[in-house]
């Protein structure tokens, strides 16, 4: 088969063989879309507005709501045109671009809810040293911080992942442009790059989940400690999703991308890909407005 890496297009995985079923998931992820999108663009303005959520806690909310909004923009809105116009191609660009994003907001976005939780530690286990922690110069370089080595982390991963040529295929099993996905199209030799993906995914995946675990421990036991009333309803319903929206990230992205691809199934990776997705920015709306209301 001659080689592939020129080419211009792939083609995505469709939804469903049935354009009415098909036109019923577009509709269905276009509500969650629109709902996601509104309400963590809303987030930034009111918290911004309301002089009360000038805290690192909510600066960091404020940040989660714009990266997630940017998030879930990659994937679905593509998605979904292509379910509803019955077409499922993408260029080499858009792939390249789409492979790049979900990298890049995905390492972000844990390296925020990490960031978090460091924060709710320190507010609950250590208040007298909570403004020297969690200064305004801390919270901003460690944004910034998180910001540049996302972007390092994901143009290595996608250079390293399109410098392959593509010659077995050019339809991907996947309803957006992934690595996982893109490795089983090489005509290369592609276990140093499995090898690359399972080390540097343990290796911050499980650090940042490993951090976020210790920092809830550490909260709970304080919390529990303390004479129970309103404060410790509170800490529950603002950690609780929080490791919840962690674990469903984690767990499932990590399927997608740690295992073997001898494991691989076309419908369980979509399935999957809408939990790390779309999962993650619809639950941050949800955990920002219940921490608001409490």
């Amino acid at each position: 088969m001659s080689n592939s890496s020129t080419m211009m297009d792939f083609l995505l995985m469709e939804i469903s063989g049935m354009w009415v079923l098909q036109l019923f998931y577009a509709m269905f992820f276009s509500f969650i879309y629109l709902v996601t999108i509104m309400g963590n663009l809303v987030i930034p303005a009111v918290t911004t507005l309301d002089k009360s959520h000038h805290t690192p806690m909510y600066f960091f909310l404020r940040n989660l709501s714009i990266l997630d909004s940017c998030y879930i923009s990659v994937t679905v809105p593509n998605s979904c045109m292509n379910s509803l116009l019955g077409t499922s191609s993408i260029s080499k660009a858009g792939c390249v671009a789409q492979v790049f994003l979900v990298i890049f907001f995905a390492f972000v976005e844990l390296l925020f809810l990490t960031i978090m939780a460091h924060d709710c530690f320190a507010a609950i286990c250590r208040p007298l040293h909570y403004p020297v922690i969690m200064n305004p110069h801390l919270c901003v370089h460690s944004t910034l911080a998180a910001m540049l080595s996302g972007l390092v982390y994901a143009a290595l991963q996608t250079t390293n992942t399109f410098c392959m040529p593509f010659c077995h295929s050019h339809t991907i099993q996947q309803l957006f442009c992934d690595i996982p996905s893109l490795l089983k199209l090489s005509c290369s030799d592609t276990f140093s790059n499995q090898i690359a993906i399972l080390v540097s995914g343990l290796v911050f995946g499980g650090s940042c989940f490993f951090y976020i675990i210790k920092s809830y421990i550490h909260i709970f036991s304080t919390v529990l400690r303390s004479p129970e009333g309103a404060d410790r309803k509170k800490v529950f319903s603002t950690c609780v999703p929080h490791i919840l929206m962690v674990s469903v990230f984690l767990s499932s992205s990590f399927y997608v991308y740690l295992r073997p691809s001898a494991m691989s199934s076309g419908v369980m990776d979509m399935v999957l890909s809408v939990f790390y997705s779309m999962i993650p920015p619809s639950s941050t709306l949800l955990s920002t407005v219940s921490e608001m209301k409490t």
